[in-house]
């Protein structure tokens, strides 16, 4: 069946187990003659990429996390783990970790240690926060 019969489609961001996660499939169907139908999600947990499904009567409603994407300027990499992150309002932001994907992660020590103007972009969701890209300004 269509996305668009479930209403939420790929790209889509549902919770499944607890988890914020980005909607890989979405598909209905019927359990018989007299049966309820059943939604099926399969999403990709936003921060840890793990395969989650859950399968739903279609008459019940689904939890959607409030996720945000914001770009900061990136200041600093610190011994610990940490980045520091210049803020829209001239504030600092000291608590992000440095991202653990090693492509992304070593792409950005290099461009600091090269003395690049970058902007990492980070993402939030249910009381989470994670670092994902960056790119060179």
């Amino acid at each position: 069946n269509s996305l668009k019969n479930v209403g939420l489609g790929a790209n889509d961001y549902i919770v499944i187990k607890g988890r914020p996660c980005k909607v890989v499939e979405a598909s209905t169907s019927s359990t018989g003659k007299r049966g309820h139908a059943i939604c099926k999600f399969v999403g990709i947990d936003i921060f840890t990429s793990r395969k989650l499904e859950d399968i739903v009567p279609s008459s019940h409603n689904c939890d959607v996390p409030h996720v945000n994407h914001t770009d900061y300027e990136l200041i600093d990499i610190s011994e610990d783990g940490f980045v520091s992150l210049l803020t829209d309002n001239g504030s600092t932001k000291d608590d992000v970790k440095l991202p653990t994907n090693e492509a992304l992660l070593t792409q950005l020590k290099d461009g600091f240690a090269e003395g690049k103007d970058i902007v990492v972009s980070f993402m939030s969701a249910m009381g989470e926060e994670q670092l994902y890209s960056m790119k060179e300004v």
